[in-house]
Protein backbone atom coordinates (compact mmCIF):
# COMPACT_ATOMS: atom_id res chain seq x y z
CA UNK A 1 0.00 0.00 0.00
CA UNK A 2 0.98 3.53 -0.73
CA UNK A 3 -0.67 6.98 -0.55
CA UNK A 4 1.93 8.14 -3.76
CA UNK A 5 3.33 6.60 -6.67
CA UNK A 6 6.61 8.60 -6.02
CA UNK A 7 8.51 6.02 -6.62
CA UNK A 8 11.45 7.79 -4.81
CA UNK A 9 14.20 5.24 -3.45
CA UNK A 10 15.39 8.43 -1.20
CA UNK A 11 13.40 10.69 0.71
CA UNK A 12 14.52 13.66 3.28
CA UNK A 13 13.15 11.46 6.26
CA UNK A 14 12.67 8.10 6.64
CA UNK A 15 10.29 7.33 10.11
CA UNK A 16 9.70 3.47 11.21
CA UNK A 17 6.55 3.07 12.72
CA UNK A 18 3.02 4.88 12.14
CA UNK A 19 1.99 4.01 15.71
CA UNK A 20 0.82 6.70 18.29
CA UNK A 21 4.16 8.72 17.62
CA UNK A 22 4.71 7.59 13.80
CA UNK A 23 1.54 8.91 12.84
CA UNK A 24 2.29 12.62 14.29
CA UNK A 25 5.44 12.83 12.62
CA UNK A 26 4.21 11.91 9.26
CA UNK A 27 1.41 14.77 9.81
CA UNK A 28 3.59 17.67 11.37
CA UNK A 29 6.87 17.02 8.71
CA UNK A 30 4.77 16.68 5.99
CA UNK A 31 3.51 20.39 6.23
CA UNK A 32 6.37 21.60 4.83
CA UNK A 33 5.97 20.75 1.10
CA UNK A 34 9.53 21.10 0.44
CA UNK A 35 10.46 17.46 2.27
CA UNK A 36 9.23 13.99 1.05
CA UNK A 37 8.65 11.58 3.67
CA UNK A 38 8.98 7.40 4.02
CA UNK A 39 6.77 6.11 6.47
CA UNK A 40 6.95 2.34 7.21
CA UNK A 41 4.77 0.25 9.00
CA UNK A 42 4.81 -3.43 9.42
CA UNK A 43 1.07 -4.50 9.98
CA UNK A 44 -1.44 -2.90 7.75
CA UNK A 45 -5.12 -1.40 7.30
CA UNK A 46 -6.67 -0.32 10.95
CA UNK A 47 -10.49 -0.05 8.91
CA UNK A 48 -11.91 -3.10 10.58
CA UNK A 49 -14.80 -2.64 12.65
CA UNK A 50 -13.47 -3.95 15.28
CA UNK A 51 -10.88 -1.53 15.64
CA UNK A 52 -13.30 1.85 14.88
CA UNK A 53 -16.09 1.05 17.15
CA UNK A 54 -14.95 1.47 20.81
CA UNK A 55 -16.68 -0.76 22.57
CA UNK A 56 -14.75 -3.43 20.56
CA UNK A 57 -11.71 -2.75 21.91
CA UNK A 58 -10.52 -6.09 23.62
CA UNK A 59 -10.69 -7.57 19.61
CA UNK A 60 -7.76 -5.99 18.05
CA UNK A 61 -5.87 -5.82 21.07
CA UNK A 62 -5.90 -10.47 21.09
CA UNK A 63 -5.97 -10.56 17.13
CA UNK A 64 -2.39 -11.44 15.40
CA UNK A 65 -3.57 -9.19 12.29
CA UNK A 66 -3.45 -6.43 14.25
CA UNK A 67 -1.00 -6.95 17.46
CA UNK A 68 2.33 -7.84 18.14
CA UNK A 69 1.73 -10.64 20.45
CA UNK A 70 4.78 -10.51 22.37
CA UNK A 71 5.13 -12.45 25.80
CA UNK A 72 7.75 -12.16 28.83
CA UNK A 73 10.19 -13.98 29.61
CA UNK A 74 9.14 -15.96 32.73
CA UNK A 75 8.58 -13.49 35.64
CA UNK A 76 10.91 -14.18 38.67
CA UNK A 77 8.30 -12.04 40.87
CA UNK A 78 5.15 -13.38 39.68
CA UNK A 79 5.38 -16.51 39.70
CA UNK A 80 7.58 -17.30 36.66
CA UNK A 81 4.39 -16.26 34.83
CA UNK A 82 4.65 -15.08 31.20
CA UNK A 83 2.89 -12.11 30.95
CA UNK A 84 1.17 -10.80 27.39
CA UNK A 85 2.59 -8.04 26.19
CA UNK A 86 0.27 -7.11 23.05
CA UNK A 87 2.10 -4.07 20.61
CA UNK A 88 0.27 -2.41 17.97
CA UNK A 89 0.73 -3.59 14.20
CA UNK A 90 -1.66 -1.89 11.92
CA UNK A 91 -1.33 1.99 11.33
CA UNK A 92 -2.43 3.83 14.20
CA UNK A 93 -0.12 1.41 16.22
CA UNK A 94 -1.08 0.60 19.80
CA UNK A 95 -3.44 4.00 19.40
CA UNK A 96 -5.65 1.12 17.33
CA UNK A 97 -5.44 -1.74 19.68
CA UNK A 98 -5.53 0.58 22.94
CA UNK A 99 -8.27 1.07 25.24
CA UNK A 100 -8.70 4.89 24.00
CA UNK A 101 -8.02 6.05 27.90
CA UNK A 102 -6.83 9.52 27.54
CA UNK A 103 -4.45 10.51 30.55
CA UNK A 104 -1.85 13.00 30.16
CA UNK A 105 0.23 11.89 33.88
CA UNK A 106 0.70 13.84 36.48
CA UNK A 107 2.47 17.48 36.09
CA UNK A 108 5.11 16.21 38.53
CA UNK A 109 6.08 13.78 36.21
CA UNK A 110 7.34 15.59 33.50
CA UNK A 111 9.04 17.73 36.26
CA UNK A 112 11.20 14.60 37.14
CA UNK A 113 12.37 14.26 33.70
CA UNK A 114 13.83 16.96 33.29
CA UNK A 115 15.35 16.17 37.02
CA UNK A 116 16.63 13.25 35.15
CA UNK A 117 18.69 14.83 32.69
CA UNK A 118 15.98 15.61 29.78
CA UNK A 119 16.34 19.25 29.70
CA UNK A 120 13.49 21.19 27.94
CA UNK A 121 10.68 18.33 28.98
CA UNK A 122 9.57 20.01 32.23
CA UNK A 123 5.43 20.11 32.38
CA UNK A 124 5.83 24.20 31.50
CA UNK A 125 7.70 22.77 28.77
CA UNK A 126 5.55 19.86 28.08
CA UNK A 127 1.41 21.40 28.16
CA UNK A 128 1.67 23.35 25.32
CA UNK A 129 2.26 20.47 23.38
CA UNK A 130 -0.51 18.71 25.05
CA UNK A 131 -2.92 21.72 24.04
CA UNK A 132 -1.58 21.86 20.58
CA UNK A 133 -2.16 17.95 20.31
CA UNK A 134 -6.50 17.99 21.50
CA UNK A 135 -9.72 19.00 20.71
CA UNK A 136 -11.45 18.45 24.51
CA UNK A 137 -15.21 18.27 23.92
CA UNK A 138 -15.85 20.79 26.43
CA UNK A 139 -13.28 23.39 25.24
CA UNK A 140 -9.76 25.15 25.63
CA UNK A 141 -8.62 26.91 28.73
CA UNK A 142 -5.21 27.00 29.96
CA UNK A 143 -4.74 23.41 30.10
CA UNK A 144 -7.03 21.91 27.20
CA UNK A 145 -6.79 22.51 23.76
CA UNK A 146 -9.75 23.39 21.05
CA UNK A 147 -8.26 23.38 17.54
CA UNK A 148 -5.88 19.98 17.79
CA UNK A 149 -6.38 16.79 15.85
CA UNK A 150 -6.83 14.55 18.76
CA UNK A 151 -10.35 14.35 20.01
CA UNK A 152 -11.20 13.73 23.32
CA UNK A 153 -14.32 13.43 25.43
CA UNK A 154 -16.37 11.49 28.79
CA UNK A 155 -17.80 8.98 26.03
CA UNK A 156 -21.80 8.05 27.35
CA UNK A 157 -21.51 10.86 30.05
CA UNK A 158 -21.78 8.91 33.09
CA UNK A 159 -25.41 7.57 32.16
CA UNK A 160 -24.90 4.57 34.11
CA UNK A 161 -25.28 5.25 37.96
CA UNK A 162 -22.71 3.53 38.94
CA UNK A 163 -19.76 5.72 37.60
CA UNK A 164 -20.77 8.43 40.13
CA UNK A 165 -20.91 6.42 43.15
CA UNK A 166 -17.55 5.57 42.63
CA UNK A 167 -16.62 9.41 42.32
CA UNK A 168 -18.95 10.01 45.72
CA UNK A 169 -17.33 7.03 47.44
CA UNK A 170 -13.99 8.56 46.84
CA UNK A 171 -15.23 11.74 47.78
CA UNK A 172 -16.73 9.80 51.24
CA UNK A 173 -13.56 8.11 51.58
CA UNK A 174 -11.81 11.72 52.01
CA UNK A 175 -10.32 12.44 48.75
CA UNK A 176 -10.27 15.19 46.48
CA UNK A 177 -12.84 15.27 43.65
CA UNK A 178 -11.54 16.35 40.63
CA UNK A 179 -13.45 17.93 37.38
CA UNK A 180 -10.49 17.68 35.16
CA UNK A 181 -7.53 15.41 36.31
CA UNK A 182 -6.19 16.21 32.44
CA UNK A 183 -6.42 20.00 33.37
CA UNK A 184 -5.60 22.04 37.01
CA UNK A 185 -5.62 18.82 39.18
CA UNK A 186 -5.31 15.28 38.17
CA UNK A 187 -5.40 14.03 42.19
CA UNK A 188 -9.11 13.34 42.93
CA UNK A 189 -12.21 11.01 41.70
CA UNK A 190 -14.36 12.10 38.70
CA UNK A 191 -14.99 11.52 34.84
CA UNK A 192 -12.89 10.06 32.58
CA UNK A 193 -11.56 11.08 29.16
CA UNK A 194 -11.51 9.02 25.99
CA UNK A 195 -9.96 9.25 22.59
CA UNK A 196 -13.34 9.08 20.73
CA UNK A 197 -14.90 11.18 18.20
CA UNK A 198 -18.39 11.00 16.75
CA UNK A 199 -18.54 7.76 18.40
CA UNK A 200 -15.56 6.34 16.64
CA UNK A 201 -12.06 5.60 17.78
CA UNK A 202 -10.16 8.84 17.35
CA UNK A 203 -6.62 7.31 17.03
CA UNK A 204 -3.65 8.65 15.28
CA UNK A 205 -4.19 7.40 12.00
CA UNK A 206 -7.65 8.19 12.15
CA UNK A 207 -6.34 12.04 13.95
CA UNK A 208 -2.88 12.37 12.39
CA UNK A 209 -2.36 9.93 9.33
CA UNK A 210 -5.79 9.89 7.55
CA UNK A 211 -5.10 14.04 6.45
CA UNK A 212 -1.92 13.95 5.56
CA UNK A 213 -2.16 10.92 3.24
CA UNK A 214 -4.05 13.10 0.72
CA UNK A 215 -0.03 14.95 0.43
CA UNK A 216 1.78 13.88 -2.44
CA UNK A 217 4.78 14.09 -0.42
CA UNK A 218 4.12 11.60 1.77
CA UNK A 219 4.58 7.68 0.87
CA UNK A 220 3.15 4.75 3.58
CA UNK A 221 4.39 1.46 2.60
CA UNK A 222 2.82 -0.96 5.05
CA UNK A 223 3.19 -4.78 5.22
CA UNK A 224 7.44 -3.69 5.76
CA UNK A 225 9.41 -5.62 7.97
CA UNK A 226 12.08 -3.61 9.17
CA UNK A 227 15.91 -5.23 9.21
CA UNK A 228 17.92 -2.48 10.39
CA UNK A 229 19.24 0.99 10.30
CA UNK A 230 22.08 1.37 7.49
CA UNK A 231 24.60 2.51 9.21
CA UNK A 232 28.19 4.31 7.08
CA UNK A 233 30.53 4.77 10.16
CA UNK A 234 28.26 6.89 12.53
CA UNK A 235 26.18 8.43 10.59
CA UNK A 236 22.33 6.84 9.66
CA UNK A 237 21.99 6.64 5.55
CA UNK A 238 18.56 4.76 5.43
CA UNK A 239 16.78 1.59 6.26
CA UNK A 240 17.02 -2.40 4.64
CA UNK A 241 13.52 -3.48 5.25
CA UNK A 242 11.21 -6.57 3.26
CA UNK A 243 8.23 -6.64 1.89
CA UNK A 244 6.41 -9.67 0.17
CA UNK A 245 9.95 -11.13 0.15
CA UNK A 246 11.92 -8.60 -1.49
CA UNK A 247 14.51 -6.95 0.76
CA UNK A 248 14.55 -3.52 -0.48
CA UNK A 249 16.85 -0.25 0.61
CA UNK A 250 15.52 3.09 0.85
CA UNK A 251 17.92 6.04 1.68
CA UNK A 252 17.21 9.17 3.99
CA UNK A 253 19.08 12.83 3.29
CA UNK A 254 18.51 14.19 6.28
CA UNK A 255 17.48 11.65 9.05
CA UNK A 256 15.61 7.94 9.90
CA UNK A 257 13.52 8.41 12.85
CA UNK A 258 12.40 4.92 14.72
CA UNK A 259 8.72 5.65 16.12
CA UNK A 260 8.49 1.34 16.30
CA UNK A 261 7.83 1.50 20.32
CA UNK A 262 9.34 0.85 23.53
CA UNK A 263 9.74 -2.98 22.31
CA UNK A 264 10.57 -2.57 18.73
CA UNK A 265 12.78 0.42 18.63
CA UNK A 266 15.39 -1.07 20.99
CA UNK A 267 14.90 -4.02 18.73
CA UNK A 268 15.85 -2.28 15.75
CA UNK A 269 18.43 -0.27 17.49
CA UNK A 270 20.31 -3.48 18.37
CA UNK A 271 19.98 -4.86 14.91
CA UNK A 272 21.43 -2.14 13.74
CA UNK A 273 24.57 -2.51 15.88
CA UNK A 274 23.68 -0.03 18.44
CA UNK A 275 23.50 -1.34 22.08
CA UNK A 276 25.31 -3.22 24.99
CA UNK A 277 27.88 -4.90 23.66
CA UNK A 278 27.33 -8.14 25.56
CA UNK A 279 24.38 -8.14 24.28
CA UNK A 280 25.11 -8.06 20.79
CA UNK A 281 27.36 -10.32 20.72
CA UNK A 282 25.36 -13.09 22.17
CA UNK A 283 23.01 -12.28 19.52
CA UNK A 284 25.48 -12.93 17.18
CA UNK A 285 25.40 -9.33 15.52
CA UNK A 286 28.20 -7.21 15.00
CA UNK A 287 29.36 -4.30 17.08
CA UNK A 288 28.29 -0.73 15.56
CA UNK A 289 28.25 1.74 18.28
CA UNK A 290 28.08 0.59 22.12
CA UNK A 291 24.99 2.18 23.55
CA UNK A 292 25.30 0.54 27.11
CA UNK A 293 21.29 1.89 27.78
CA UNK A 294 19.24 0.43 24.71
CA UNK A 295 16.67 -1.99 25.80
CA UNK A 296 17.33 -0.73 29.85
CA UNK A 297 15.41 0.91 32.14
CA UNK A 298 11.73 -1.16 30.38
CA UNK A 299 9.05 -0.05 32.91
CA UNK A 300 5.59 -1.00 32.98
CA UNK A 301 2.23 -0.90 34.62
CA UNK A 302 0.68 -3.34 36.32
CA UNK A 303 -3.00 -3.78 37.67
CA UNK A 304 -5.05 -5.98 38.85
CA UNK A 305 -9.18 -5.74 38.82
CA UNK A 306 -11.32 -5.37 42.29
CA UNK A 307 -14.87 -6.71 41.77
CA UNK A 308 -17.97 -7.04 43.42
CA UNK A 309 -21.84 -8.58 42.89
CA UNK A 310 -23.90 -5.86 42.02
CA UNK A 311 -27.19 -6.10 43.57
CA UNK A 312 -29.15 -4.30 40.57
CA UNK A 313 -29.25 -5.27 37.08
CA UNK A 314 -27.78 -2.54 35.53
CA UNK A 315 -24.41 -3.50 34.73
CA UNK A 316 -22.44 -4.76 31.62
CA UNK A 317 -22.06 -8.21 32.40
CA UNK A 318 -26.13 -8.01 31.10
CA UNK A 319 -25.30 -7.17 27.76
CA UNK A 320 -22.80 -9.94 26.94
CA UNK A 321 -25.43 -12.24 24.90
CA UNK A 322 -25.18 -12.37 21.24
CA UNK A 323 -28.56 -11.03 20.96
CA UNK A 324 -27.72 -7.42 23.12
CA UNK A 325 -24.51 -7.42 21.22
CA UNK A 326 -25.90 -7.39 18.09
CA UNK A 327 -28.46 -4.78 18.85
CA UNK A 328 -25.27 -2.35 20.19
CA UNK A 329 -23.29 -3.34 17.23
CA UNK A 330 -26.70 -2.05 14.87
CA UNK A 331 -27.18 1.05 16.53
CA UNK A 332 -23.33 1.72 16.40
CA UNK A 333 -23.17 1.16 13.04
CA UNK A 334 -26.54 3.73 12.18
CA UNK A 335 -25.87 6.37 14.45
CA UNK A 336 -22.14 5.99 16.04
CA UNK A 337 -24.21 6.13 19.27
CA UNK A 338 -24.43 4.15 22.35
CA UNK A 339 -22.76 1.65 24.18
CA UNK A 340 -20.65 0.72 20.72
CA UNK A 341 -19.67 4.25 21.48
CA UNK A 342 -17.72 4.18 24.32
CA UNK A 343 -15.18 2.38 25.68
CA UNK A 344 -16.67 1.58 29.28
CA UNK A 345 -14.07 3.30 31.47
CA UNK A 346 -16.44 7.11 32.33
CA UNK A 347 -14.99 7.67 35.99
CA UNK A 348 -11.72 7.06 37.76
CA UNK A 349 -9.47 8.12 40.30
CA UNK A 350 -6.29 9.25 41.06
CA UNK A 351 -4.50 9.52 44.57
CA UNK A 352 -1.95 8.94 46.59
CA UNK A 353 -0.83 5.69 48.65
CA UNK A 354 0.42 7.26 51.80
CA UNK A 355 1.36 10.45 53.33
CA UNK A 356 5.12 11.79 52.30
CA UNK A 357 3.94 10.68 48.39
CA UNK A 358 4.24 14.23 46.67
CA UNK A 359 1.52 13.03 43.75
CA UNK A 360 -0.48 10.67 43.00
CA UNK A 361 1.08 6.93 42.54
CA UNK A 362 -2.45 4.99 42.17
CA UNK A 363 -4.64 4.92 39.23
CA UNK A 364 -8.47 3.69 39.16
CA UNK A 365 -10.57 2.77 36.08
CA UNK A 366 -13.91 1.94 36.79
CA UNK A 367 -15.56 -0.24 34.99
CA UNK A 368 -19.63 -1.38 35.36
CA UNK A 369 -18.84 -4.42 34.73
CA UNK A 370 -17.38 -7.67 36.42
CA UNK A 371 -15.39 -9.26 33.23
CA UNK A 372 -11.50 -10.10 32.15
CA UNK A 373 -9.84 -6.50 30.45
CA UNK A 374 -9.42 -9.73 27.20
CA UNK A 375 -12.78 -10.44 27.01
CA UNK A 376 -12.65 -13.60 27.22
CA UNK A 377 -14.12 -14.46 30.85
CA UNK A 378 -17.00 -12.77 32.63
CA UNK A 379 -19.14 -13.08 35.99
CA UNK A 380 -22.14 -15.13 35.90
CA UNK A 381 -24.53 -12.41 37.05
CA UNK A 382 -24.06 -8.66 37.51
CA UNK A 383 -20.65 -7.16 38.94
CA UNK A 384 -18.58 -4.08 39.11
CA UNK A 385 -14.69 -3.98 38.80
CA UNK A 386 -12.30 -0.91 39.55
CA UNK A 387 -8.72 -1.39 38.19
CA UNK A 388 -6.12 -0.56 40.48
CA UNK A 389 -2.58 -0.17 39.70
CA UNK A 390 0.58 1.37 41.43
CA UNK A 391 1.99 4.10 38.61
CA UNK A 392 5.16 4.56 39.90
CA UNK A 393 7.17 1.43 40.01
CA UNK A 394 11.09 1.32 40.99
CA UNK A 395 11.38 -2.23 39.66
CA UNK A 396 13.14 -2.22 36.17
CA UNK A 397 13.40 -4.46 33.26
CA UNK A 398 15.34 -5.12 29.64
CA UNK A 399 14.55 -5.70 25.97
CA UNK A 400 17.34 -8.16 24.01
CA UNK A 401 17.94 -9.33 20.81
CA UNK A 402 18.10 -12.89 20.79
CA UNK A 403 19.55 -13.09 17.29
CA UNK A 404 20.59 -10.95 14.10
CA UNK A 405 17.27 -12.65 12.44
CA UNK A 406 14.62 -9.46 12.64
CA UNK A 407 11.26 -12.26 12.74
CA UNK A 408 12.87 -13.21 16.05
CA UNK A 409 11.00 -11.54 18.58
CA UNK A 410 13.50 -10.37 21.54
CA UNK A 411 13.74 -11.33 24.61
CA UNK A 412 11.38 -9.05 27.55
CA UNK A 413 11.51 -9.13 31.13
CA UNK A 414 9.96 -6.27 32.91
CA UNK A 415 11.09 -7.81 36.40
CA UNK A 416 7.51 -6.49 37.51
CA UNK A 417 7.26 -6.43 41.61
CA UNK A 418 11.59 -6.44 42.14
CA UNK A 419 11.56 -4.17 44.22
CA UNK A 420 9.64 -3.73 47.78
CA UNK A 421 8.61 -0.02 47.13
CA UNK A 422 6.15 -1.79 44.66
CA UNK A 423 5.00 -4.76 46.40
CA UNK A 424 4.12 -1.90 48.92
CA UNK A 425 1.65 -0.31 46.77
CA UNK A 426 -0.16 -3.13 45.67
CA UNK A 427 -0.80 -3.74 48.94
CA UNK A 428 -2.08 -0.46 49.92
CA UNK A 429 -4.34 -0.67 46.58
CA UNK A 430 -5.93 -3.72 48.21
CA UNK A 431 -6.78 -1.92 51.46
CA UNK A 432 -7.37 1.33 50.11
CA UNK A 433 -9.78 0.40 47.33
CA UNK A 434 -12.01 -1.64 49.72
CA UNK A 435 -12.47 0.86 51.97
CA UNK A 436 -13.26 3.10 49.07
CA UNK A 437 -16.00 0.73 47.70
CA UNK A 438 -17.78 0.04 51.39
CA UNK A 439 -18.20 3.65 51.72
CA UNK A 440 -22.37 4.96 51.60
CA UNK A 441 -22.46 6.04 47.84
CA UNK A 442 -22.40 1.95 47.20
CA UNK A 443 -25.01 0.54 49.56
CA UNK A 444 -27.96 0.31 46.85
CA UNK A 445 -25.54 -1.49 44.63
CA UNK A 446 -22.40 -3.64 46.52
CA UNK A 447 -22.33 -7.36 46.97
CA UNK A 448 -20.51 -9.29 47.94
CA UNK A 449 -16.60 -9.34 47.14
CA UNK A 450 -15.98 -11.51 43.78
CA UNK A 451 -11.96 -10.67 43.78
CA UNK A 452 -9.42 -10.74 45.54
CA UNK A 453 -12.44 -12.25 48.28
CA UNK A 454 -12.81 -12.23 51.98
CA UNK A 455 -9.98 -14.18 52.74
CA UNK A 456 -7.42 -11.63 51.55
CA UNK A 457 -6.20 -9.92 54.19
CA UNK A 458 -3.02 -10.16 55.48
CA UNK A 459 0.76 -8.49 53.77
CA UNK A 460 1.67 -12.32 53.09
CA UNK A 461 -2.23 -12.82 51.46
CA UNK A 462 -2.13 -10.22 49.56
CA UNK A 463 1.32 -10.79 48.06
CA UNK A 464 0.08 -13.92 46.64
CA UNK A 465 -2.71 -12.83 45.01
CA UNK A 466 -1.28 -10.13 43.78
CA UNK A 467 1.32 -12.65 42.12
CA UNK A 468 -1.28 -14.91 40.89
CA UNK A 469 -3.65 -12.45 39.64
CA UNK A 470 -2.04 -9.12 38.36
CA UNK A 471 -2.00 -8.22 34.89
CA UNK A 472 0.15 -5.79 33.00
CA UNK A 473 -1.58 -2.64 31.83
CA UNK A 474 0.16 -2.74 28.24
CA UNK A 475 2.48 0.50 28.84
CA UNK A 476 5.70 -0.59 27.98
CA UNK A 477 7.98 2.31 28.25
CA UNK A 478 11.28 3.98 28.99
CA UNK A 479 13.52 1.30 27.03
CA UNK A 480 15.64 4.14 25.04
CA UNK A 481 15.55 7.21 27.82
CA UNK A 482 15.99 10.35 27.12
CA UNK A 483 18.83 12.28 29.32
CA UNK A 484 22.60 12.84 28.85
CA UNK A 485 24.13 10.38 31.36
CA UNK A 486 25.96 7.27 29.96
CA UNK A 487 23.07 4.97 30.33
CA UNK A 488 21.18 7.79 28.20
CA UNK A 489 19.70 6.58 24.31
CA UNK A 490 18.67 9.95 23.13
CA UNK A 491 19.40 13.30 23.99
CA UNK A 492 16.68 15.89 24.90
CA UNK A 493 16.32 16.65 21.02
CA UNK A 494 15.58 13.03 20.31
CA UNK A 495 19.08 12.11 18.98
CA UNK A 496 20.61 9.11 19.57
CA UNK A 497 23.96 9.50 21.35
CA UNK A 498 26.57 8.94 18.93
CA UNK A 499 25.00 8.43 15.91
CA UNK A 500 24.14 11.29 13.69
CA UNK A 501 20.87 11.62 11.96
CA UNK A 502 19.25 8.96 13.83
CA UNK A 503 16.25 10.05 16.21
CA UNK A 504 13.77 7.74 18.63
CA UNK A 505 10.79 9.49 18.69
CA UNK A 506 8.01 7.53 20.81
CA UNK A 507 7.68 6.12 24.89
CA UNK A 508 10.88 4.36 24.84
CA UNK A 509 12.88 7.61 25.44
CA UNK A 510 10.56 8.68 28.22
CA UNK A 511 12.74 8.96 31.55
CA UNK A 512 10.62 7.35 34.04
CA UNK A 513 7.11 6.07 33.34
CA UNK A 514 3.75 8.78 34.37
CA UNK A 515 1.16 8.37 36.55
CA UNK A 516 -1.53 7.29 33.52
CA UNK A 517 -1.87 5.92 30.73
CA UNK A 518 0.64 6.78 27.71
CA UNK A 519 -0.86 7.01 24.15
CA UNK A 520 -1.53 10.99 25.35
CA UNK A 521 2.33 11.83 26.25
CA UNK A 522 3.35 9.66 23.52
CA UNK A 523 1.49 12.17 20.76
CA UNK A 524 2.49 14.68 22.97
CA UNK A 525 6.29 13.58 22.68
CA UNK A 526 6.04 13.36 18.68
CA UNK A 527 4.31 16.62 18.83
CA UNK A 528 7.49 18.52 20.61
CA UNK A 529 9.96 16.05 18.51
CA UNK A 530 8.72 17.50 15.56
CA UNK A 531 9.45 21.14 16.14
CA UNK A 532 12.52 20.39 16.91
CA UNK A 533 13.48 17.85 14.33
CA UNK A 534 11.90 20.99 11.65
CA UNK A 535 14.32 23.53 13.43
CA UNK A 536 11.43 25.46 14.73
CA UNK A 537 11.82 26.35 18.25
CA UNK A 538 9.22 25.26 20.87
CA UNK A 539 6.45 26.45 21.73
CA UNK A 540 6.75 28.75 24.86
CA UNK A 541 6.65 27.46 28.05
CA UNK A 542 3.32 27.60 30.35
CA UNK A 543 3.33 29.70 33.49
CA UNK A 544 -0.56 27.22 34.23
CA UNK A 545 -0.24 26.43 37.63
CA UNK A 546 -0.83 22.98 39.32
CA UNK A 547 -3.13 21.71 41.37
CA UNK A 548 -1.48 19.86 44.76
CA UNK A 549 -2.08 18.63 48.30
CA UNK A 550 -0.53 21.59 50.03
CA UNK A 551 -0.25 19.07 52.98
CA UNK A 552 0.64 15.96 50.87
CA UNK A 553 3.78 15.15 53.33
CA UNK A 554 1.52 14.77 56.61
CA UNK A 555 -1.70 13.42 55.24
CA UNK A 556 -2.70 10.71 52.48
CA UNK A 557 -6.01 12.40 51.51
CA UNK A 558 -7.74 15.43 51.85
CA UNK A 559 -9.57 14.64 55.42
CA UNK A 560 -7.38 12.49 57.47
CA UNK A 561 -3.46 11.97 58.49
CA UNK A 562 -1.88 8.57 57.37
CA UNK A 563 1.54 6.91 57.82
CA UNK A 564 4.31 8.90 55.95
CA UNK A 565 6.07 6.78 53.27
CA UNK A 566 9.50 5.28 53.90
Amino acid sequence: MSTSSNNLSTYDYIIVGAGSAGCVLANRLTEDPAVNVLLLENGGSDRSLFIQMPTALSIPMNTEKFAWQFETEPEPFLDNRRMHCPRGKVLGGSSSINGMVYVRGHARDFDEWQSHGAEGWSYAHCLPYFRKAETWAFGGDDYRGDSGPLGVNNGNEMKNPLYQAFVDAGVEAGYFSTDDYNGRQQEGFGPMHMTVKNGRRWSTANAYLRPAMTRPNLTVVTHALVHKVLLEEKIAVGIRYERKGNVQEVRAKREVILSAGSIGSPHLLQLSGIGPKAVLEEAGIAVQHELPGVGENLQDHLEFYFQFKCKQPITLNGKLNWFSKGLIGARWLLDRKGLGATNHFESCGFIRSKAGVEWPDLQYHFLPAAMRYDGRSAFDGHGFQVHIGHNKPKSRGWIRAKSANPSDNPEIQFNYLEHEVDREGFRDCVRLTREIINQPAFDPFRGDEIQPGNGVKTDAEIDAFVRSAVESAYHPSCSCRMGSDDLAVVDPETRVHGISRLRVVDSSIFPTIPNGNLNSPTIMVAEKAADIIRGKGSLSPSDAVVGMDESWLERQRSGSPERVAM
